[in-house]
């Protein structure tokens, strides 16, 4: 029991310190060496799965794995002229870091800026806008490559090409750490916070069959959302708007499950329940984020998010509204999961028809309904509020085939079960 405790420890650290270690060990090798800072932080986990299971875990299991990537690179300063794969002039460098300046860089606001400047590096425009993200997740919020795949909906093979490609721009265009400043800012923000945005996507529709929602990669991907505003370049409208969508999103948590495997739709759940405080920053960001004239579509799903929390019950949301929101979304992004949710709001005004002649006008529909549940899920959700039942169920056990979360699998039953 011990073993298996200290295991999944070392699994959930690895998601939260993984990152902060390696964005501090960058700084002082540098990104032409983040292969070798790559080893330097897998060790120090490592050596937690052989020493934890025995000899129990520390009272400070973070601090532990920092005190051991600290000294890690505290040997490698000191024995620099020992590693004949670290380049004579990085051997020059290292002499000149002081024990003094490392203990520096591993206090809390210096981690924090590494990762700040770490997030900015991989979204740098020597790499492939697809590679700046796989880095990103991989390298800053400790994603494995089977996570990015999910993610990314890709292979992993792909995966796997994307980050060797990424690694090798960082190391051959020795990219630095640092937060660049002008037009060039502009550029890389928006790549940072589609990163951010990717990733709290990924923990509030976890594609992990266990687990529909998985709260410690939301959290990462607000605490790392929280670190622009700290720097004067991140104190932006849209950054503010981000925020304001993952409060109101991240408020509704404790209500979307019941006993861990029943998913409760919007409709029925309980908005006591709902993390008023969360919902108080969501208002105070969307606020802040109304600075400007610059319209993203952060902003605009912040304000659908908000429409949610200003309705006291389900029946008395402003579906009106609510579409138009949608319709200005669609505008700004027309992608295929935008139009599928205008589908679900136009179902709710009842307007059965329109909605699935929109999901039916979607761009690849017949390939989306064969790979991604989501699809034929709301298709037969809809064929099944306008009466269709033999459609509905059609599409609904389409659906039920193809996701391989146990959660939805239950929650696509009880509807099936309704078209009998």
């Amino acid at each position: 029991m011990q073993k298996t405790s200290s295991h999944q420890l070392v699994d959930h650290l690895f998601r939260h310190e993984a990152g902060r270690m390696t964005a501090v060990l960058t700084r002082i090798f540098g990104t032409e060496n983040l292969c070798l800072v790559e080893d330097v932080v897998q060790d120090a986990f490592v050596k937690a799965v052989q020493t934890w299971g025995y000899k129990g875990v520390p009272e400070n299991p973070a601090g532990w794995l920092m005190t051991v990537a600290r000294n890690k690179a505290l040997d490698i300063v000191r024995r620099n002229h020992n590693f004949k794969h670290i380049s004579r002039e990085l051997a020059s460098q290292l002499e000149q870091v002081t024990e003094q300046r490392i203990e520096h860089l591993f206090l809390d606001h210096e981690i924090a800026d590494s990762q700040l400047r770490m997030i900015f590096a991989c979204c740098h425009p020597a790499l492939n806008e697809e590679d700046q993200i796989a880095m990103t997740l991989k390298i800053v919020s400790g994603f494995s490559v089977s996570e990015i795949a999910k993610a990314l909906v890709m292979q992993e093979a792909a995966v796997q090409k994307r980050l060797y490609r990424a690694r090798k721009a960082l190391e051959e265009n020795k990219i630095p750490l640092e937060i660049p400043s002008g037009p060039a800012l502009t550029s890389r923000l928006d790549m940072v916070l589609l990163v951010i945005y990717l990733l709290f996507n990924e923990g509030y529709n976890s594609q992990k069959s266990d687990e529909l929602i998985r709260k410690d990669l939301c959290v990462e991907a607000m605490r790392l959302c929280f670190l622009l505003p700290e720097h004067p370049a991140g104190k932006q409208p849209v950054v503010y708007a981000l925020l304001s969508l993952m409060c109101f999103q991240a408020s509704r948590f404790e209500s979307r499950m019941q006993n861990g495997d029943t998913i409760i739709l919007l409709e029925h759940q309980d908005r006591t329940r709902w993390d008023q405080d969360l919902i108080g920053k969501g208002y105070q960001f969307l606020n802040h984020s109304s600075q400007g004239s610059q319209l993203t579509v952060y902003h605009i799903e912040s304000a659908i998010a908000a429409e949610h929390a200003l309705a006291s019950t389900f029946e008395t949301t402003n579906w009106v509204r609510m579409l138009k929101l949608y319709d200005l979304l669609a505008i700004h992004k027309p992608t295929s999961i935008v139009l599928l949710n205008r589908a679900v709001v136009k179902a709710q005004l009842e307007l059965y028809g329109q909605g699935l002649e929109d999901i039916w006008g979607i761009k690849h529909i017949e390939g989306l309904l064969a790979s991604q549940y989501i699809y034929s899920a709301v298709l037969g959700d809809i064929y099944l509020r306008a009466g269709e039942k033999i459609h509905a169920r059609k599409y609904l056990t389409q659906a039920m085939e193809m996701t391989t979360s146990v959660a939805e699998k239950k929650l696509i039953l009880q509807k099936i079960e309704s078209c009998q």
